[in-house]
């Protein structure tokens, strides 16, 4: 049986009115089944249900912290499990989803790359997570409008999938999300981020992973800075602004003696001359079992005024949910097996 999110909604099976309402009853109604779809012909949900799925997990828990955020896991049909994280703010609902179950990139203070990879993760699987999310919230799927891919996984590495997924968040008749709001993390892989950057019509935010200003302590924490150079990443980082006109957001997990040293600052300070970025600096989440500890406050806040007297744009982003095992692949390391499972 074939999930129906892996179409695009100008494929679905029906056609002008009947598609219509297909659309709106999945997008903004948040129809968990075809039977919920009282207005189309009883034949026509019987049709519907008998070649399509549009739920591609079979089972979901839940994990919600005391600042109001919740983690996903999510179980698929061959038992692999990925997360997703729904994070309400004043302001906004944002959700952060993932592309992938585990991930190739193998991060060393990322819980997720302790799992090893798993398996890509559908167009469909990927925006299964937001509609899940917003029946277990009670909303409509429209009232999440902030989105990070920025889950389990390398976006870049699965790249059809996850475009094939940006696609379905930003049509009209789907989601109807803005560009502005969807922003796309990568632990900076510059073939991907240059084929990115040429995709006209989707102009999505940018956010690389770089973690460290100079070459040793990167390859030290992140493997594919073997493959991929930081020099090769800026270059590309400058070439996606250039096409795209965005700016650029580095991500900055804070490492206790590591990478937090102030001539660690003035080294990324100087990467960025030149260039319209942001730095976020992420406070470690600490996990058992990853030989690295969060920077200390006073360390967090010398790097953070070293960046800003260099004119850097920077903040801090605090995690949301520590108590919930907010740091992606947390919950998937408490069920052994679960990457591999059905493999």
């Amino acid at each position: 049986m074939q999930l129906l999110l892996d179409l695009h909604p100008d494929a679905y099976p029906l056609e002008g009115y009947r598609r219509r309402q297909l659309l709106e009853w999945i997008f903004v109604h948040g129809a968990g089944s075809f039977e919920d779809m009282t207005n189309l012909p009883a034949s026509v949900r019987a049709d519907l249900s008998a070649g399509y799925t549009l739920d591609p997990f079979k089972h979901t828990e839940t994990f919600t912290s005391a600042d109001g955020s919740v983690k996903y896991l999510f179980t698929l049909p061959d038992n692999r499990q990925m997360e997703a994280v729904y994070m309400p703010y004043l302001d906004r609902k944002t959700i952060c989803v993932s592309t992938m179950v585990g991930c190739p990139a193998k991060c060393a203070f990322c819980a997720t790359g302790a799992l090893g990879f798993g398996r890509n993760l559908t167009a469909g699987e990927v925006v299964g997570q937001i509609l899940a999310v917003a029946r277990d919230q009670g909303m409509s799927p429209r009232e999440l409008r902030n989105l990070v891919f920025m889950g389990m996984g390398e976006p870049l590495l699965n790249y059809d999938h996850t475009i094939g997924a940006a696609r379905l968040l930003l049509h009209p008749q789907a989601l109807g999300m803005s560009k502005r709001r969807v922003t796309l993390s990568t632990v900076g892989l510059p073939k991907g981020i240059r084929k990115l950057a040429q995709e006209d019509d989707l102009g999505l935010k940018l956010a690389i992973s770089l973690h460290a200003p100079d070459e040793a302590t990167r390859q030290q924490i992140i493997p594919t800075s073997y493959a991929n150079t930081i020099a090769e990443i800026m270059a590309s980082a400058r070439e996606y602004q250039a096409v795209t006109g965005r700016r650029v957001t580095f991500e900055y997990a804070m490492l206790k003696g590591v990478n937090d040293a102030v001539w660690q600052a003035e080294a990324l300070a100087d990467l960025l001359r030149g260039l319209v970025s942001h730095v976020n600096l992420i406070p470690m989440n600490p996990w058992e079992g990853s030989g690295f500890e969060e920077s200390s406050e006073a360390q967090l806040q010398l790097f953070y005024d070293t960046l800003e007297k260099r004119g850097v744009e920077v903040s801090v982003r605090r995690s949301r949910g520590r108590d919930a095992g907010a740091a992606c692949g947390q919950l998937a390391l408490k069920h052994p097996g679960a990457v591999q499972a059905g493999a």
